[in-house]
């Protein structure tokens, strides 16, 4: 596969990891693969409630805090979710919302230069 063919295939992972394991897919996905780095980008995935929420100081504390324990918890999953694209091993993930713009940025190092070796 080409780079930009791993990056729409991890690009359809990650919404259905996102529906199946959030509840919720994001309106946009674009990934991106740089060395040993894989970036995804969501955007639209907050729902009314959380818009609404993120209003006050401490909505906004209160869906980072439910957003990053529901990631935590579906860790195993995301990593599943990457490995059934390439077969890397993830050496860690990150992760954060942004309430002003309704992003998120999910960044994940992964064993290997993906530039550089061909994947499965």
């Amino acid at each position: 596969m080409t780079k930009g063919q791993i990056e729409s295939k991890l690009s359809e992972a990650i919404s259905k990891f996102e529906i199946e394991q959030m509840g919720r897919g994001p309106e946009k996905i674009r990934t991106v693969i740089f060395q040993d780095l894989i970036i995804f980008r969501l955007t639209g995935f907050l729902s009314i409630s959380e818009k609404n929420l993120a209003q006050n100081k401490d909505g906004v504390e209160l869906i980072k805090k439910v957003r990053t324990a529901l990631f935590e918890s579906a860790r195993k999953e995301l990593e599943a979710a990457i490995k059934s694209v390439i077969d890397v091993e993830i050496i860690s993930t990150y992760s954060d919302v942004s309430t002003k713009t309704g992003e998120r940025i999910i960044a994940v190092v992964v064993d290997r230069n993906l530039e550089e070796n061909k994947t499965k």
